[in-house]
């Protein structure tokens, strides 16, 4: 059993910076592939970056990859995703989910943190 808790979520303008935290609870988590997904109002949930259990592979979405980086410290329990140069379009509630099989399909994931919010204003 993995809890995750996300934050680092908040108002940004366009070209700035956030970066988000996935904190999980479980001794097993460093066992675990995780996954940063988005969705904003009337969209789909959708597939941002993966790291796998190691850290070693990472994947991204093409519309975040340049911007966005992924990583983890399991030393801490944590997953980060740094985000620069954030585009109104990047406007979504930010969720971290994990799972034992590295992937990009949301459903596939089986635990989920509650979501935190990201506004990028124009």
């Amino acid at each position: 059993q993995v809890q995750l808790v996300e934050s680092g979520g908040g108002l940004v303008q366009a070209g700035g910076s956030l970066r988000l935290s996935c904190a999980a609870s479980g001794r097993t988590f460093s066992s675990y592939a995780v996954g940063w997904f988005r969705q904003a109002p009337g969209k789909e949930r959708e597939f941002v970056a993966a790291v796998n259990w190691s850290g070693a592979l990472t994947k991204y979405a093409d519309s975040v990859k340049g911007r966005f980086t992924i990583s983890r410290d399991d030393a801490k329990n944590t997953v980060y995703l740094h985000m620069n140069s954030l585009k109104p379009e990047d406007t979504a509630v930010y969720y971290c989910a994990a799972d034992s099989v590295f992937g990009v399909i949301p459903t596939r994931y089986d635990y989920w943190g509650q979501g935190t919010q990201v506004t990028v204003s124009s």
